[in-house]
Formats: C-alpha cells, structure tokens, sequence
C-alpha cells in the first residue's frame, strides 16, 4: 500500500499496478504448464517451417491449426524471434520438445503481448466514471476496475501457468468496447473485426457488435420517445462499416481464397465431429442436463426400469468424456444448441434494440450474448467463462446490482477453472491467488457500493461460503475414500454442477434486469 501511496502522489498507480502483475507473471515462469504449450509450440512450428498452403493441412501432431490467419501470422511472426532462442524448437517433428530456452520465449511473449491489455485497460478506465465514493485512491472506481482487469484471477492462471494468449486477444476486445464508449464507431468495428480472425470464439458477441452499431452509429437520431428515426438511415455509414469487415476479412482469408482451402479452413475452425462438452464439462447449463440424466440413470437402475446391459458404459463409467451419450434423457445435437443459444440471446437483442440505453446497455448484451453462449453451446471450454467476467468487471463499479451478479459470475467462473491446475505445486498457488482476488473484488465493491443495500442476500451468500468445502471435498477429503479409484470424476462432476449453478443463476438475474430496466431516451444517438 505504500507503494501505491508514493504512486498515487505522482499520479503513476496505474503504471505501479501493471508493472506489480508483470512480476507476477515472471514468478509464476516456472509453474506448470498444459498441453497448450505443444499446441502454441507446434503452431510456431507449423507457420515458421512450412509454405501457406500447408498450414491449415499439416498434421503431423494431434494438435493442427485451429485458429483463424491472423492468429496464424501472429504465430509467424513470433517464430522469427523464437528462432534466436532456440531453433530446434521451430522443427514441425520436434513432438513435444520443451527445452529451457523454449520455456522461456513462450512465457515471455504471452508476458510482452499483454502490453495490449494493459493499453486497453487504460483506455477504458477513462470510460467509465462509476460512482464517486471516498477521496482515498483505492476507494476510486478507475483504480477498483484496474485491479480487477489487470489483476483478475482466471486470466492469470489460464494465461500464465496453464498457458495461452488470451489477455493479447482480451486486449483487442476491450480496446474495442472502449472505442465504441468514446463514440468512435469505425475504429470500434475494425478492431472487432480484427479480433474475430484472431479467434472465432468472439463470433458469440458479435450479434451484439452488430445490432449496436446498425442501431446507434448507422441510425443518426432518435424520437422524443427513444425510438428510431427512420430516415435519419445513414447509408454511407453501412457501407463503411461493410468495406472494414469485405476489408479485414479479405486480408484474412484472401491468401486461402486463392489457394481454393476455405473448406478447409472452415472445417478446422469449426469441428463439430467433437462432443456436446469438452473433456471437463463446463459450468453451463449442458453440465446440469448430463448430470440429470445420470442421477435418472442411476435411479432407473435402483427401480429396475433400465436394463444395466443397455446403458453405455461411457456413460456410467469413465464419467466425463467428450462423447457423452445419454441414457434417459434425449441425446443434443449441434443444430439444438445452436437453436437453444439463439433464443437465449434474443431477448437481450431484442432490449438493444427497442431500449436503446447507450454503450453501457450495448457492454450488458454483450455480456449476454457471451454467457448464453456458453450456457448453451456446443463443445464450449470453461476458459470461456472469461469472455463474460472481464466486460463485467467494467459493468460492476457502476451500479450495486451490476456488482452484485460480478461478484457471484467471478467467483463461481473462476473457481470452475481449478480443475485446469491438477498438479500438487499449484494447489497453494491458485488458492492463495484466488482467495486474495476474490476478497479484494467483495470488499472493494462493498466499500465502493457502501451506501447502498448488501450486495448478497442470506442465499447468494451461503452458496459463496460453499465453495469452501466444496474444495476441501474435492481436494483433500475425496483422494482418502475409495471412491477415488471407482469413480475418480466425482470431483470434477461435483465442481462442474456446483458452478453451473451459480453461472446460470448469474445470468438469469443479469436478464431480468436488462430487462426490466427502462430505456434511456434521448433524442441523439450514443
């Protein structure tokens, strides 16, 4: 704190609190890392070694190019600096290699390519004014959403010890928010455009990208009553926003245009061969409907109304798995998640639309339209619950309730990314960093929000305090009893369910009050 005091006097806190997490994150160098290390090597590889056309084919690992051309130049460019630390790991047939010098580079350059999110983060301080509360500078809104963004726990872990390059792509996707808040609609669209051939995972917001921008930027002025002016259409500012998205796309695909491999591009970036949920079921709502169907399951054989001979043993034995197959209840196919998150997302369409309330209401269907989707889609990872909690934090210092459903999002989001961390070293680590997290967002927002009612009600927060022992079951008590060779997915079921419940109740209570939250009427557009 007396850092930040010294800092505050010269007007640097901000600069004091990211070089604090850059530190951080060299510390955390040593940490275990997953399989996304080989992928990321591997694409460095792929991008470094071969021609183009090559790219979306190779195959020699398991671990092909997924992600759109520009996350695949991203990758090309990192290799021509990864090969002055160590060439041998540029060598598509170096499976698995993971030399001392590699380990570095790769930590390094997620590390440096956080510059973005950092210069993000501070253009959006400047956006959002929050209440003002306190004259001390940790009781300020821009300092709490700083420590909140910079500092937040699951991006750290995710980024930093499991690894993957996500706070770069985070990055792109709040310099865009910002810009649309600061009514630069045009730099806004391009650098959404952008992000979406970085990584396609960012297709689940675009509907709010869209309707926003038809609504408030090609739409010139309102009526008294908030509704549209019709003619007030601008169709110079369609096209425009139509020649950035021809623009950046063709930049994008043009190169496997020519080479006649958009099938297969496409094909790589969206394999729906693979199962309803990942490996670890994510929190959402399919996690609760595959539990449901093995407590039927389950009691179907106690009551003998299932012969045992029938069930799939997938689905009984090995617990979660990717091709899960349903005993009792009906199977899901790709096209019923896709109809399912579709009508999730249309009521908060809907509201940006007939209820226009600015850029704060455009930042609320966003968030929407990224917790529907990953409460209904298909294959979703838990990594994506991110894509949610980090446009919420911007939401949460503005008003009570907002911070409210932040606090319960971000606690039960995070906590649902434990079981990426399996290995003993990091059990301290990621419950220490969690806990210091999680007490700083409640008591910050307490603080920040003091005036006005709790931001829990007597059950929110009894479900809060029961990921304590959630955690001891799992962790500590579960390894003792036999159950742990019968039955070893028991804690990731429990832990999956467990969060589901709360992210679903997070987002049901964030719609109801999009929805029942009156338009802002003004006769200019935001």
């Amino acid at each position: 704190m007396a850092a930040l005091t010294i800092a505050a006097g010269t007007g640097n806190w901000f600069s004091a609190l990211a070089l604090g997490v850059t530190l951080l994150k060299c510390l955390l160098i040593p940490t275990y890392y997953s399989t996304d290390f080989e992928v990321h090597r591997n694409w460095l590889a792929i991008t470094h070694s071969l021609p183009i056309s090559q790219w979306y084919y190779e195959a020699t690992s398991e671990w092909t190019l997924d992600y759109p051309p520009f996350f695949a130049w991203f990758e090309y460019i990192l290799s021509h600096v990864a090969k002055y630390f160590d060439q041998e790991m540029l060598n598509v047939h170096n499976l698995n290699y993971s030399s001392s010098r590699t380990l570095l580079f790769q930590r390094f350059s997620v590390i440096f390519t956080d510059i973005l999110f950092v210069y993000a983060v501070h253009e959006c301080c400047k956006c959002i004014g929050g209440k003002k509360v306190g004259k001390e500078l940790t009781e300020k809104p821009k300092f709490i959403l700083s420590v909140l963004l910079l500092w937040n726990f699951g991006l750290l872990i995710v980024d930093h010890i499991h690894f993957q390059y996500n706070g770069f792509l985070f990055g792109l996707m709040l310099l865009s928010i910002a810009r649309l808040f600061q009514k630069r609609h045009m730099e806004g669209a391009f650098l959404f455009a952008v992000l979406l051939h970085f990584k396609h995972i960012y297709l689940y917001v675009a509907p709010a990208y869209g309707v926003y921008l038809l609504r408030s930027y090609c739409f010139t002025a309102n009526k008294s009553d908030g509704s549209i002016r019709w003619n007030s259409f601008s169709f110079v500012r369609v096209i425009s926003l139509g020649l950035v998205v021809f623009l950046v796309s063709a930049l994008s695909l043009g190169p496997f245009l020519a080479l006649n491999q958009l099938p297969q591009v496409f094909s790589r970036l969206f394999p729906f061969k693979r199962g309803l949920c990942h490996a670890y079921w994510a929190p959402n709502f399919w996690a609760l409907y595959n539990a449901l169907d093995k407590v039927l399951s389950v009691i179907g054989l106690k009551l003998k109304f299932l012969d045992p001979n029938k069930i799939p043993k997938a689905s009984m034995t090995s617990g979660l798995v990717q091709q899960f197959q349903h005993t009792v209840l009906p199977s899901v196919t790709p096209l019923a998640t896709l109809i399912c998150t579709l009508i999730a997302i249309l009521p908060s369409i809907f509201c940006l639309w007939f209820k226009p309330q600015g850029p704060r209401g455009f930042l609320r269907c966003l968030i929407l339209c990224a917790l529907s989707s990953f409460m209904f889609g298909w294959h979703v990872h838990e990594k994506a619950i991110l894509l949610a909690i980090l446009p919420m934090s911007l939401l949460s210092v503005g008003k009570a309730g907002d911070a409210s459903v932040f606090l319960i999002l971000t606690t039960t989001g995070h906590y649902s990314l434990f079981p990426l961390l399996f290995t003993a070293p990091e059990l301290p680590i990621k419950i220490l960093l969690m806990l210091l997290f999680t007490i700083y967002s409640i008591s910050s927002l307490k603080t920040l929000f003091r005036k006005e009612k709790p931001l829990f009600n007597w059950m929110e927060t009894f479900y809060l305090l029961g990921l304590g022992p959630l955690e001891v079951c799992c962790e500590f008590v579960f390894p003792l009893t036999s159950w742990k060779l019968k039955y070893p997915f028991i804690p990731l079921l429990l832990t999956s369910v467990y969060c589901a419940v709360g992210i679903t109740y997070a987002w049901f209570k964030l719609y109801v009050s999009v929805l029942i939250d009156p338009p802002v009427v003004k006769t200019k557009k935001q």
